[in-house]
């Protein structure tokens, strides 16, 4: 089995493990564009499978409010016709009233992604006129794309689902504001979650009112659907794994099949090297990653790049061995109280549950 060509990455051989530091993919546009779409781990969630709390009647009704939605989505817009990947040959559609958009406001761990994902599935579209992906990763595409092409892009789409809509970084806040004040003028539908602290109970509950005040002018295009229920996170899951010895990470890295191995202080230099919107491409065909010599964080950017690292690996559920510091001790106090400390912790729990999924890479 080798990587895509796309990638630019190594070969699998029997040569022994891989390394992220030795990958430099180059990704083409159309990969990054056809690439969002929901992560393998939401392949087969639907409204169907996703379990409502009886004790949470705001669960059954966004159900039925997300079905009713996706539904109304099938009809074709005005002025639309075939395109193509970057959006000439069609007339501007006229952006239709009322209600383009739905925000998923909730806590942590309530099961935003799920329905989220469930929307994307039911929206009678076929798949390239549809896009779901995280803020960063739509942050990320305008940084490849450029602002003006990921508009042309995006623009013929019946649905953007965005998740985990980031309200602590101005810049970025504004310039994805802009975008979707485009997407809505070409008729294009929205959907969006954000995250809120998990040892922040109730801050959810301002996170609408923060989420529409951000995005100012397109706030009318949105109804806010309120997700109330308990961090399913929480319920019984088992304490995060020690760390283990440099030499167990090595020879199972070296045992199993489509491993990486890397030095941690490394990767992070190679990580500085890469484009995030290419960090995907980064891990194509590994089957795990095993890391020796985790240590804190030195900086608030490579924190960040570490970031969207955690959320590939964690989107393509690739287990993560690892020696050195316990996960819950990358960043600093300083960063976890700062103004990212929401991808903080969501990095900490994915790589967390990451690590267990490694156990048994490991012979005792």
């Amino acid at each position: 089995m080798s990587s895509t060509a796309a990638s630019g990455s190594t070969s699998l051989t029997d040569a022994g493990p891989l390394s992220l530091c030795a990958r430099e993919p180059h990704v083409p546009a159309d990969r990054l564009v056809a690439e969002m779409v929901p992560p393998p781990r939401f392949d087969s969630v639907r409204f169907a499978t996703y379990i409502p709390d009886p004790n949470q009647p705001s669960q059954t009704d966004a159900v039925g409010v997300l079905e009713g939605f996706a539904a109304g989505l099938g009809a074709a817009r005005p002025g639309e016709g075939r395109r193509g990947l970057f959006g000439f040959g069609r007339a501007k559609a006229k952006a239709p009233a009322g209600p383009r958009g739905v925000y998923l406001d909730g806590g942590y761990g309530v099961g935003k992604t799920h329905l989220l994902a469930s929307l994307w599935h039911a929206t009678p579209a076929e798949p390239s006129r549809k896009a779901f992906g995280t803020f960063v990763e739509l942050t990320n595409l305008v940084g490849a794309l450029g602002f003006q092409q990921t508009v042309r892009t995006l623009s013929g789409h019946a649905l953007l689902c965005i998740d985990e809509f980031e309200l602590d970084d101005p810049g970025d806040t504004v310039l994805v504001s802009s975008l979707l004040g485009k997407l809505v003028e070409a008729g294009v539908a929205l959907a969006a979650t954000s995250n809120t602290l998990p040892d922040k109970l109730g801050e959810g509950r301002f996170a609408a009112a923060d989420f529409l005040r951000e995005i100012q002018g397109l706030s009318a295009h949105f109804r806010a659907l309120r997700i109330d229920g308990e961090d399913y996170r929480h319920r019984g899951l088992p304490k995060a794994p020690v760390p283990y010895t440099d030499e167990q990470v090595t020879e199972a890295a070296h045992r199993a099949e489509g491993a990486s191995l890397d030095a941690f202080p490394r990767l992070l230099e190679h990580l500085a090297k890469v484009h995030p919107s290419r960090y995907g491409a980064l891990t194509d065909d590994v089957r795990a990653v095993c890391l020796t010599d985790v240590r804190p964080v030195p900086d608030q950017s490579t924190a960040l790049r570490l970031v969207v690292l955690a959320d590939r690996l964690y989107d393509r559920e690739v287990p993560v061995l690892a020696s050195g510091l316990p996960f819950d001790k990358l960043f600093s106090e300083e960063m976890l109280n700062g103004g990212y400390r929401k991808k903080y912790f969501r990095a900490i729990s994915r790589l967390t549950a990451l690590a267990r999924d490694a156990k048994p890479l490991v012979t005792e």
